[in-house]
């Protein structure tokens, strides 16, 4: 980039940002190592590595630049490339919306709310020209290969040229590939098993066959190079570092293990642990690999947002001859502001727009909350990935790209999954300590007993005695067999636990944020309430407004039919039906003219109807004729049934429930008196960016928050949280962006999640500690020369033996 742009002080400019793509991250001691490292170069700020996403977020002010940054990472010993996501444009071309028109909601408000937050916490940048905007860059760049930087240095303002970019040099990396790859990590753990199972039967079943030896050694070695070498390469490329993992551990016990075995065969010896070296790496492969779906499946939530919008989009384009409007499909990402597009009943709405021709009922639920599809008619705005239910519309574009409020919505979720900190393991936490220090017992062992006069193999036997006694078997195993055992449980009872990163948090969660719609409630109307004037009976008013409504498709009105035919009521013939969009509907039933709609639609409304209106939660519509409103109807969302008994459920797990909702307020406070949630934790009228906002303040003022959501509204708010559960009837949104995932749409599921979480960890942390207890125990007997290879063998097989029986508890939860 030019260096001729800026003349502000660093010291009054804001912090520049720059997310990358991290590879070869195995472990959280590697996430903060890295965070580490670039927290020590001049002028960064602040860094978070996300070991989940393999992101990192650096905030950075001169003289530090982005190729400095990148190359750190790389010096450190993993692949590091820039992340080009698109930012909403400064420009946004949007007019001001038509006065005197009711809005949609979350479209204007959210759309400014985003854009002032994206401004103030870094710059803008353009989009690529040529890609959808919006979309995130692949973050898969080879090493090593030129690294385009659509960021600003701080040598650049925001008024930087579109498209210029900085070319990283090309330094050569040794990052190790990725271990938590599950494509890579399959074809592995398959060979692995293969192998594993007739080297544990030769061990176990036919130890005295002649050849079992040699097959061992033949079908081990295998196992222990190539199935295993993910794991070798990481230790290695730590240790040039002057680090240690988990890595360390695995490739350390395994090798000593094989290594000590072909020594042993190649002396004519016959205590082999060849078995021990294939069975451990299997077993810690399979771990590996549960791990690495969950972070692939985490990772498709961003790409799950874009495919939410339309694809292709009917565009009116006039011809300049002869003046004559037509229809044009184009792709979405070649709308622009000003383009007027057709949404016709089912569509979805292509981008964020004004309505310019037409009325129509558009369900908005997956996007912002509302329970209710809105009327919109001419003026009224919409939102990109809502749903056109009945009319024709004619929408004229306001915001496209990065400027839509779905790909805002995205990028708060990537925001908030970046800035989330992962959860350390226990294990990784004293790794780094143990490994040298198990070395150094092992090579003072070793001198120690040369110098004490024994010969070389008795010093050696005891050396290796140590390592092998020292060899992470149950450390390995105590988190993957948990973790596989508490997931197995947690599905039968109709929940997904992520991964062992989410534990942690289900034991420190205090408060609990539940969206209303679809996870508090069905997300369904129904007619709950009917109001009467005079001596008409309620079953006549219900039969004359189904009537009508047996003509529209308007989701309010199917709701009143269904209410009538559940209460088997025979709906008579009608004539003349007429449509009113956004208002009612009107037919003549027999020789009468019967209206059903919103109270405009008639002359006198008695006042008893309207005060009735009032006090209720849902959407009331009137039914009348002459004139004159004889009933009023009111449909609501309806209340799942163990909505109640979960909420006291969760009060007796020591949580404190909040309502969160993008509905009014009269339908917030229904649900919450319904299920005996506190008035005082309500929150209505919220939209999509304050749904993540109220998960922020509520962590802000010392809680730790679980979030509880379905829709693409609450996956910003889920990433957020310190622990998120999506409900399985929601969208594959909320699901990956959440830690759990409820299969069964039942509300006490957040129970039985979070009480199996906790349980969970707290079986991990016992294996943890026998295993750590155990190697602390057994290593000065073993040092001391009381243990021989064999016996520390047996030993070690022991301690796996005792950490999956633990895990295999979990099974009979709850007890």
């Amino acid at each position: 980039m030019s260096d001729t742009t800026t003349t502000t002080p660093s010291a009054t400019r804001p912090p520049d940002e720059v997310r990358l793509a991290i590879t070869g991250m195995t472990c959280a001691s590697c996430s903060a190592r890295i965070e580490r490292k670039l927290a020590k170069v001049a002028g960064v700020e602040s860094a978070t590595v996300n070991l989940a996403t393999e992101k990192a977020q650096v905030r950075f002010t001169a003289p530090v630049t982005v190729e400095a940054i990148v190359a750190e990472v790389r010096r450190t010993g993993y692949g590091a490339t820039v992340v080009d996501d698109a930012r909403p444009s400064s420009a946004t071309g949007t007019p001001t919306p038509d006065a005197g028109r009711p809005a949609l909601p979350a479209a204007g408000a959210l759309l400014d709310k985003l854009r002032a937050q994206e401004l103030a916490r870094q710059k803008v940048r353009p989009a690529t020209p040529g890609s959808i905007p919006g979309s995130p860059a692949p973050s898969d760049a080879p090493e090593g290969a030129s690294v385009t930087t659509p960021v600003a240095t701080p040598a650049a303002t925001p008024a930087a040229t579109p498209g210029a970019t900085t070319d990283a040099p090309p330094e050569p990396s040794d990052a190790p590939a990725p271990v938590a790859a599950a494509a890579g990590i399959r074809q592995r753990l398959l060979v692995a098993a293969a192998l594993t199972v007739p080297v544990f039967l030769l061990a176990m079943v036919l130890p005295s066959f002649g050849a079992s030896p040699w097959l061992q050694l033949l079908l081990a070695t295998p196992v222990v190079v190539w199935c295993a070498w993910p794991f070798h390469r990481a230790a290695a490329v730590n240790a040039r570092h002057l680090a240690s993992t988990m890595d360390t551990l695995v490739s350390i016990g395994v090798l000593a293990a094989w290594g000590y075995s072909v020594v042993e065969l190649l002396a004519g010896g016959r205590h082999l642990y060849f078995e021990v070296a294939a069975v451990v790496t299997t077993f810690l492969l399979l771990g590996r690999f549960l791990e690495a779906r969950a972070k692939d499946s985490g990772r498709d939530a961003l790409r799950s947002l874009l495919d939410l919008g339309a694809k292709e989009v009917s565009v009116l384009r006039i011809d300049p001859r002869t003046r004559v409007t037509s229809e044009a499909r184009i792709p979405v990402d070649q709308l622009v502001v000003g383009d007027q597009f057709v949404v016709r009943p089912g569509e979805k709405v292509a981008t964020d727009g004004v309505v310019r021709d037409g009325s129509s009922a558009v369900d908005a639920s997956v996007v912002t909350g509302e329970s209710t599809p809105v009327d919109v008619a001419p003026g009224d705005e919409v939102t990109g990935g809502t749903i056109n239910t009945t009319g024709r519309l004619v929408v004229e574009a306001r915001r496209v790209g990065a400027d839509t409020m779905l790909a805002g919505i995205q990028r708060l979720v990537e925001a908030a999954q970046t800035g989330k900190a992962d959860v350390q393991r226990l294990a990784d936490r004293v790794s780094a300590v143990f490994v040298p220090v198990v070395l150094a017992v092992a090579l003072v062992t070793l001198v120690a007993w040369l110098a004490t006069g024994h010969d070389v193999a008795r010093s050696l036997s005891v050396a290796v005695t140590v390592l092998i006694i020292a060899c992470p078997c149950a450390l390995g195993l105590a988190t993957p067999t948990a973790l596989l055992v508490g997931t197995g449980r947690g599905a039968q009872l109709g929940t997904l636990i992520k991964g062992p990163q989410v534990l942690e948090d289900t034991r420190r969660v205090d408060t609990v944020v539940l969206d209303k719609t679809g996870t508090v409630t069905t997300g369904e109307l129904r007619l709950r309430s009917i109001a009467v004037r005079g001596k008409l009976s309620k079953k006549a008013a219900l039969t004359a407004a189904a009537a009508v409504e047996q003509g529209s498709e308007h989701p309010i009105a199917q709701a009143v039919v269904a209410g009538a035919r559940l209460a088997r009521i025979d709906l008579p013939a009608i004539r003349d039906f007429q449509a009113n969009p956004g208002e009612g509907a009107a037919a003549r039933i027999r020789d009468t003219e019967v209206t059903v709609g919103k109270a405009v639609l008639f002359e006198s409304v008695d006042r008893d109807l309207l005060d009735h209106a009032a006090r209720q939660a849902g959407t009331t519509v009137f039914v009348g004729w002459d004139g004159v409103a004889q009933a009023a109807l009111t449909v609501e969302d309806t209340v799942r049934e163990t909505s109640a008994a979960a909420v006291a459920r969760l009060r007796a797990l020591g949580l404190t429930p909040y309502l969160v909702t993008g509905d009014n307020a009269a339908n917030a406070r229904s649900v919450a008196e319904q299920v005996g949630i506190e008035p005082a934790h309500v929150r209505a009228d919220v939209l999509p960016a304050q749904k993540h906002e109220v998960v922020t303040e509520l962590q802000r003022s010392g809680r730790v928050v679980a979030m509880v959501g379905d829709g693409v509204n609450d996956a910003a708010a889920l990433a957020q949280a310190d622990l998120g559960l999506a409900m399985g009837s929601g969208t594959d949104v909320a699901m990956d962006s959440a830690d759990i995932v409820l299969v069964r749409s039942d509300l006490d599921a957040v129970g039985d999640a979070i009480g199996l979480s906790r349980e969970t960890l707290r079986v991990i942390k016992q294996n943890l500690a026998w295993a750590f207890g155990y190697n602390t125990a057994a290593i000065p007997l073993a040092a001391f020369g009381l243990l021989n290879p064999m016996i520390a063998g047996a030993t070690m097989a022991l301690s796996s033996v005792l950490v999956v029986g633990n895990s295999l508890r979990l099974k009979r939860w709850p007890r």
